[in-house]
């Protein structure tokens, strides 16, 4: 990939089929891979220059992941697998705006229709309550890059624009930017760019 330039407070959208590496791109911006060659500076910092520890701090406190397969811890309740991030990463928790873990949990919990269900262990959720879990785990504290693979698979059209409102809000309010990938196509137009992966690949752009 020759460059790919995303401005600070955009929200991204990005498509290609499978197996045209949207996958390993995610993971690179993550820091959870490093490049073999070039350079992924993310948010100012050269992940590549960073020790392993340091990129997990980095990623733990500015990064917010919506992963596909959600990546849920079962054993933990709703609540408190939302409210993990801010817990691990005193600087997250700190911009919580003098709320607690737990009431900045249950308003975004509340705001993605889940509200009643904070004691209730994740595995006894359906696939889209899980999902909305998860969203909720990937925006508590703020974080000033979220990135989202597929989140709204698995939710019906009420509930998918209920979240995507939800989504915008919470990225604007923190001024973060926002990558979202997705094969729904039809849901490019409500982002300010819509970048093609298999494109990306052939020629320079900037976002």
């Amino acid at each position: 990939m020759p460059a790919l330039r995303v401005p600070a407070g955009r929200t991204v959208f990005l498509h290609g089929p499978s197996g045209s590496g949207k996958t390993t791109l995610l993971g690179v911006i993550a820091g959870v891979l490093l490049p073999t060659g070039g350079t992924a500076r993310v948010l100012g910092r050269d992940l590549g220059g960073l020790p392993p520890g340091a990129r997990d701090a980095f990623r733990g406190t500015e990064l917010g992941y919506l992963f596909q397969l959600f990546n849920l811890l079962p054993w933990l309740s709703v609540e408190e697998n939302v409210t993990l991030p801010v817990q691990l990463h005193p600087a997250r928790r700190s911009r919580l705006a003098g709320e607690t873990p737990r009431d900045a949990a249950r308003g975004l919990l509340t705001r993605l229709g889940l509200a009643g269900l904070w004691d209730r262990p994740v595995a006894e959720l359906s696939v889209g309550q899980q999902q909305r879990v998860a969203a909720a785990r990937a925006l508590i504290g703020r974080p000033s890059l979220v990135i989202a693979d597929e989140p709204t698979s698995a939710l019906d059209t009420d509930r998918r624009d209920a979240f995507l409102e939800l989504l915008f809000e919470e990225c604007s309010a923190a001024g973060a930017t926002l990558l979202f990938v997705s094969h729904d196509l039809g849901l490019g137009a409500r982002f300010d760019e819509r970048l093609s992966l298999p494109e990306l690949n052939r020629v320079p752009v900037t976002a």
